[in-house]
């Protein structure tokens, strides 16, 4: 589905990467990894239109991903390291909010069965500025559900997650594959996750 091609970024006479090329298709995991700062974030924003590679070529669906944004983007669901949600809003309204822009058909039973695994169900009435880090993190993730596309793009998923709630999103990963979703994410830590390809920056 997703083709990169040769990719190479340079900003300010300085290589990020360059090179790249991989390939993700129905059922892979692709892991990038690499140091901070060694550009797995440059690369993703790169596959998402959001950065202009100094040279190289993006596909999807065997089009240039520039002449097929809109079918690309609805079948995309990109969680930032940074987290997005509605900081002075609770976690209930961010909820909310996300069903209603990605018209969800997703039902409460299930929404209140992923955030009882998650641990975020006693937190549903609180505001998102009064959580941690990881908690927040985790509110994010629960996005992929809501969403329900076919393709993830993740950047960071697993840190500040303590280890019971890294097993949940390895499973999770596995699974959304297992229904012919695909994912590309990028990590500084080992993961047990059985990825497709790893590329290293």
């Amino acid at each position: 589905m997703i083709l990169v091609k040769d990719l190479s970024i340079e900003r300010s006479n300085k290589k990020i990467f360059e090179n790249v090329n991989l390939s993700l298709g129905t059922g892979k995991i692709i892991i990038l990894k690499g140091e901070n700062g060694s550009g797995k974030t440059t690369l993703l924003k790169s596959i998402l239109n959001l950065i202009e590679p100094t040279s190289g070529s993006i596909y999807w669906k065997g089009k240039l991903l520039n002449k097929n944004l809109n079918d690309f983007y609805n079948h995309v669901t990109y969680i930032a390291d940074k987290t997005t949600s509605l900081r002075k809003l609770t976690v209930q309204d961010n909820i909310n909010i996300w069903k209603k822009i990605f018209l969800s058909k997703i039902g409460k039973s299930n929404i209140e069965n992923i955030l009882k695994i998650l641990k975020l169900d006693f937190y549903l009435g609180q505001k998102v500025n009064s959580l941690s880090f990881g908690e927040i993190k985790k509110l994010e993730l629960l996005r992929l559900i809501i969403e329900n596309k076919k393709i993830w793009i993740l950047d960071e998923p697993l840190s500040n997650l303590d280890k019971e709630t890294i097993n949940v999103v390895e499973q999770t990963f596995e699974d959304h594959c297992a229904k012919e979703g695909s994912i590309i994410f990028s990590s500084h830590q080992d993961t047990v996750i059985n990825v497709t390809e790893e590329v290293i920056l």
